[in-house]
């Protein structure tokens, strides 16, 4: 009669190491190493205020749209979701919820989070939902922003914030003795929306104000924007992020785009061409810009937003209705990065990807472009959205080893508004570590566990403090 061999714990300490070499490479070498979350989207406001969160609810669920997309896909009326249940009935409909995520990530995910803060190793049910809750609330009193922030050993956070944002939280900060860089990230995305625009008009007269100046034309709008990016680079800031559908790199001529702009400032139609032609303008102004003060550029590609237009117009963006787009990347981002690079005006680069089909083209893209200036200029960056997830993750990692240079890779970020989600890191390091390790015992490595280690070491934290020079 078979026997069956005992099953792994859940959640060990070993949690997805499968080797002796992995767990070796994780407790030994990964585990310590502090945290640069280079692109987030903290509330910069919680934390310059070090908001304490009255139940875990608010912590953990209140604008999680993952959790959102799952509640939903299990039946969950919305009022659970972004509606006006209380905390604790919110909470409970997650415990509901979440048995019926098993080998989606946010199990794994939500069961990490509980472990780290809070010590829960209890499986979260509906058996277990309310011992659950009230432990972690019991907790909360000592997990404020800021202390979760110390708890994780995070160095730096970088926000996304808008052009127009006055910054007025990252200054507290900065004049503050806490000891967590809280830095600003350029995020011009509504300021090139020409596709809209009545938007794109609105946030002009919103630049005239901020800047306190005129904007008549192309030279007024340009020259606003720059004192922005002038007054971000004052403040800290050492990246710009684009969310885009691909880059747009649509031959045009100065004089077109101020045709375009006057067009559009003036309330007259403008054709699509023209549309990608002001698009394409706008981001070889930006990527120039981060290459004079030596930042670095992120480009998120790939995202189909807002498909459902009915909860667009219920609930407003971020809510949970985008998906994976299958937009074409590579001739875009050839002529884009090309055209900067012929001018010796292309800056630090990373670019995500949010279709898989398009790893290996991100990979190799970036090889076209690292001129030995600087140790890994273009990076393909980290799993993100749909793909920072175990096999997202391990997908990208093996496509960067195969086609780049995984060794030179700034690694993982929490691309996330929840102070908890530095559970990501570990998810990621783990993972990091059981591909070293399992490579190692199938003697595809050398059994250098000391090397292996500080290829380890950088990928979670010493690339990314040397890459970005904060």
């Amino acid at each position: 009669m078979y026997t069956l061999a005992p099953a792994p714990t859940f959640l060990s300490d070993d949690f997805l190491l499968q080797t002796e070499t992995a767990r070796r490479l994780y407790h030994e070498y990964a585990r310590q190493m502090p945290i640069i979350d280079y692109h987030c989207h903290l509330p910069p406001d919680q934390i310059a205020a070090d908001r304490q969160f009255e139940n875990i609810t608010q912590l953990w669920l209140h604008g999680d749209h993952y959790k959102w997309r799952a509640m939903r896909t299990h039946g969950i009326p919305e009022q659970y979701c972004t509606g006006e249940a209380s905390d604790w009935e919110k909470f409970e409909k997650w415990a509901e919820t979440i048995p019926y995520t098993l080998r989606n990530p946010l199990y794994h995910w939500s069961h990490l989070e509980l472990k780290n803060p809070f010590g829960i190793n209890e499986v979260l049910n509906p058996a277990s939902a309310r011992s659950i809750y009230d432990s972690c609330n019991e907790q909360l009193p000592n997990l404020s922003a800021r202390a979760l922030l110390k708890h994780f050993d995070v160095r730096v956070v970088c926000t996304t914030d808008d052009p127009l944002d006055s910054l007025e939280h990252h200054k507290v900060i900065a004049q503050s003795d806490f000891s967590v860089k809280l830095l600003p990230t350029f995020r011009p995305d509504k300021a090139m929306a020409a596709d809209d625009p009545a938007s794109l008009r609105g946030y002009i007269q919103k630049l005239a104000v901020v800047t306190n100046r005129e904007i008549l034309n192309l030279t007024h709008y340009l020259d606003a924007l720059k004192s922005r990016h002038d007054y971000f680079g004052e403040m800290g800031c050492r990246l710009s992020d684009h969310g885009l559908e691909m880059v747009y790199a649509e031959p045009y001529k100065e004089g077109d785009v101020q045709r375009i702009f006057d067009h559009l400032l003036r309330g007259v139609d403008v054709s699509p061409i023209d549309v990608l032609k002001f698009k394409s303008f706008m981001l070889v102004q930006f990527a120039e810009w981060d290459h004079a003060k030596g930042w670095t550029q992120q480009f998120h590609l790939g995202a189909l937003r807002n498909n459902n237009v009915r909860r667009l117009r219920e609930l407003g963006p971020d809510t949970g209705w985008d998906s994976i787009g299958d937009f074409p990347q590579a001739a875009s981002l050839s002529r884009f990065l090309g055209g900067l690079d012929d001018r010796n005006q292309l800056a630090k680069t990373i670019l995500y990807n949010l279709n898989p089909a398009d790893n290996e083209v991100m990979a190799t893209m970036i090889g076209n472009f690292n001129d030995g200036s600087v140790r890994g200029k273009v990076q393909f960056g980290s799993g993100w959205w749909f793909l920072d997830q175990k096999d997202g993750m391990e997908k990208q990692i093996n496509t960067l080893s195969n086609m780049g240079l995984i060794s030179a890779f700034v690694g993982m970020l929490t691309d996330s508004r929840s102070f908890v989600s530095y559970s990501r890191h570990e998810y990621f390091r783990r993972i990091l570590c059981n591909i070293f390790g399992n490579d190692i015992e199938n003697g595809e490595l050398p059994n250098d566990v000391e090397w292996v280690g500080q290829i380890v070491q950088d990928i979670c934290y010493r690339n990314a403090e040397q890459y970005f020079g904060f």
